[in-house]
């Protein structure tokens, strides 16, 4: 949580001002999970069809992300237009949702939580 010092007082950002705000569901199913070892080469060519140079730990860079996956094209294939949701998304988790310090890596754990598109809208 982030506090905020006004001249008036501080002010907290609540779960409620993230449903308002980001429409993210704040009463579902919650998404936990731990991260286990896993081959995430693989894991990010299923989803994206790619895979970077460097993973460290099942990190990637948000740089690679932003420069790898630009916008797709009007003549683009339902593939690669899925494969631009994923990274987009995952670029979402990793640069404002859940980013670590230096907002400059994400995890591809995320990744697994696209599986099935019609349930990732239940989580909290």
């Amino acid at each position: 949580m982030h506090t905020f010092h006004l001249p008036c007082g501080e002010c907290t950002i609540t779960l409620e001002d993230m449903k308002l705000q980001l429409g993210l569901p704040v009463d579902g199913s919650a998404l936990t999970g731990s991260v286990q070892s896993a081959d995430w080469g693989a894991i990010c060519y299923d989803f994206l069809g790619v895979i970077p140079d460097n993973i460290y730990g099942g990190w990637i860079e948000m740089v690679w992300l932003r420069d790898t996956f630009s916008e797709p094209e009007n003549d683009s294939t339902e593939v690669e237009r899925i494969r631009y949701v994923n990274a987009y998304i995952l670029e979402m988790i990793g640069g404002y949702l859940m980013s670590n310090l230096s907002r400059n890596l994400v995890h591809l754990w995320w990744l697994l939580k696209l599986v099935d598109f019609r349930a990732a809208d239940k989580f909290s």
